[in-house]
């Protein structure tokens, strides 16, 4: 069934609450500097092996970012473009400066002396944060961000859980990484033990909220 111009708006609007959300949890582990997620952890490890190769001074890590997440969204669209949509470009083009916003508005709030048991704490709720925020973003249905769309294209082709298959991939991501060069910490294993399983409880939860949301501002539609 075609969607209408109006759902449409409407779950990009939800797809924009569930980004922020999320990218506010990822700048909240970010803060802790215990570690990166693992899909920048990827991102590290190729922008120094090309640097180290190649001496390209345009290179920077966010170039790079940008580079594998429309390498991933090429894939797809010539193998199964079903699961490229619009907020997957969204996704990925906001995602930045989100983060930056978040980090300047927070940064002040953050003590250089912070103890490792409160860093560990707050590292951990944002990982629950990011869970949440991605599965609106997920059941929003108008695209999602290129790590979460690998886990989400897997789980779907072999019928796994989503929750085991992106833990798959985390680990498949801070492997990679580290071999090309990448660090990581304690919040990145963290992070890719975590946030699968969370993401997993929330999913079903958030899609009931998303289909009474959708039902209720569309039913004029009907």
């Amino acid at each position: 069934m075609r969607r209408s111009f109006r759902e449409w708006l409407i779950r990009i609007l939800i797809l924009m609450v569930g980004l922020t959300i999320a990218h506010l949890g990822v700048t909240l582990f970010l803060l802790t500097e215990l570690g990166s997620d693992p899909f920048n952890v990827l991102i590290q490890g190729l922008f120094r092996t090309l640097s180290a190769w190649t001496g390209w001074r345009v290179l920077s890590h966010g170039r790079v970012h940008i580079a594998v997440s429309l390498l991933i969204i090429l894939i797809l669209l010539l193998t199964d473009r079903r699961y490229i949509k619009v907020g997957t470009v969204l996704c990925m083009v906001c995602g930045g400066p989100i983060i930056d916003f978040f980090t300047l508005l927070l940064t002040p709030l953050f003590p250089q002396d912070m103890a490792l048991p409160l860093r560990i704490a707050i590292l951990a709720a944002g990982c629950v944060i990011l869970a949440y925020g991605m599965t609106i973003v997920i059941k929003s249905d108008a695209g999602t961000g290129p790590n979460d769309l690998v886990a989400i294209v897997i789980s779907d082709k072999l019928h796994a859980k989503f929750s085991l298959v992106r833990i798959i991939v985390d680990a498949c991501f801070i492997a990679v990484g580290w071999l090309l060069g990448g660090t990581f910490g304690i919040g990145t294993v963290i992070c890719a033990a975590l946030v699968g399983p969370v993401a997993g409880v929330f999913l079903p939860y958030n899609q009931r909220i998303i289909e009474r949301l959708l039902h209720t501002f569309l039913k004029s539609d009907t």
